[in-house]
């Protein structure tokens, strides 16, 4: 369970952190981090990283597709944390 719990710490450093630079490089014209990338970290355990990047860079608030997307991933992760605490 610690590996677990570890895990999705991680995941959820790595993903508010490609928010954060996601935005920068936005900001600058840089070469963005794709949509499909920051959906799929958040997939895989990052979604409260993701919901907490798009509040603190105020970034990708703008997008339907975010605006309902991480919360529902959050809720996904959280069901999926409840369901492998249960049965572990």
């Amino acid at each position: 369970m610690t590996y677990f719990l570890v895990y999705l710490l991680l995941m959820n450093i790595v993903t508010f952190i490609e928010m954060g630079h996601d935005k920068g490089q936005a900001k600058k014209g840089g070469r963005r981090v794709p949509e499909k990338r920051l959906f799929m970290f958040a997939a895989l355990g990052g979604g409260i990283g993701g919901w907490l990047g798009m509040r603190v860079w105020r970034h990708k608030t703008k997008h339907t597709s975010f605006v309902i997307g991480m919360p529902l991933l959050v809720a996904l992760n959280c069901i999926c944390v409840i369901l492998i605490a249960i049965y572990m």
